[in-house]
């Protein structure tokens, strides 16, 4: 099935999530509906939405309370984004201006605030303790590997293990929850639910290890970023830390410098050593087999359409050039 295959099946439930973002947003601060619109409107995939409307369709949901929460979980992921970017001083995201380029560091953390708020205020409408805990908990580990990523910028001593936690928290975390709360719409007993969220972990992991292949092998023409973005971040990701573990003395050295100065003045030989050693390879089969786990994940399910679209999205995760 194709992107937009699956797109097409979940048409009606995007189109009732994107009314309820735009009704969501709204606020009588001018200010939040400027930016808020800004960020939410800037070209994002929508992918963490989707998965929630089609985990709770796998599972047979026929109610319109899963509109609720994909929207919410989009307003999770967008104040995240803001936040993000105020941390590492962006200025491009997806080919457009940042928010806190456009609107300053202040309005953007105020307006991520809003975002998680008003998310909460929507998880209490849900009328389920179940699925706070679930969205609770994962905001919270979200912004515990948001600091285990600033912990490690500049840090060439971060191994493969250490990394794996700072990504599936930080970005897997919100892709696990989202897929859960539809087996708990629907209630589905624990195995499916465990099931979805399992899917949703290596799914999530797969998506940021294929981040990390294209942040040194993409267009920036098609991404909006420059190669090396999160070098000059001066963040260890799986391929750099491939080169500290296979390279030889001469790559390790280049490696480490560019990690612990960060900045842009070592991308190319950086890339080369990527190169030499097979780096963003390993990274891409670490991605393969994220995504093999996922599919294998909800093998249990109903052979449905909608199960089948959440097994060829993970097959679009690793297969994608942005």
């Amino acid at each position: 099935m194709s992107i937009d295959a699956i797109r097409e099946l979940a048409a009606d439930d995007m189109q009732a999530v994107d009314a309820c973002i735009r009704d969501r947003l709204s606020s009588p601060v001018v200010l939040i509906n400027q930016l808020g619109h800004y960020i939410i409107h800037s070209g994002g995939k929508r992918l963490r939405p989707l998965l929630a409307t089609l985990s709770a369709r796998a599972c047979g949901y026929e109610g319109d309370k899963h509109v609720t929460l994909a929207a919410l979980v989009e307003f999770i992921h967008t104040a995240t984004l803001l936040h993000d970017d105020v941390v590492d001083a962006s200025e491009m995201r997806r080919g457009n201006e940042t928010a806190n380029h456009i609107f300053g560091n202040e309005a953007a953390v105020l307006v991520g605030d809003f975002l998680y708020t008003r998310a909460f205020e929507m998880m209490v409408e849900i009328d389920s303790m179940r699925v706070m805990e679930i969205l609770s908990r994962a905001t919270n580990v979200i912004a515990e590997g948001e600091v285990m990523q600033l912990m490690n910028c500049h840090d060439a001593d971060v191994d493969e293990a250490r990394y794996m936690d700072v990504i599936q928290s930080k970005t897997a975390k919100l892709f696990e929850a989202a897929c859960q709360i539809g087996g708990i719409l629907a209630q589905r007993d624990a195995a499916d639910e465990a099931a979805l969220a399992r899917y949703g972990m290596h799914l999530g992991t797969a998506f940021q290890l294929i981040d990390d292949v294209l942040d040194y092998s993409a267009d920036p023409e098609v991404t909006g970023k420059q190669l090396g973005d999160d070098l000059a971040e001066g963040k260890p990701t799986l391929p750099l830390i491939h080169v500290l573990r296979e390279g030889s003395d001469a790559e390790k050295a280049v490696v480490r410098r560019a990690i612990e100065q960060g900045g842009r003045e070592e991308t190319d030989a950086v890339i080369a050593a990527m190169h030499s050693t097979g780096a963003l390879e390993y990274a891409r089969a670490r991605a393969e087999a994220e995504t093999d786990a996922a599919i294998d994940a909800i093998a249990g399910l109903p052979d449905t359409p909608h199960r089948r679209a959440l097994a060829d999205i993970a097959r679009f995760a690793v297969g994608r050039d942005h």
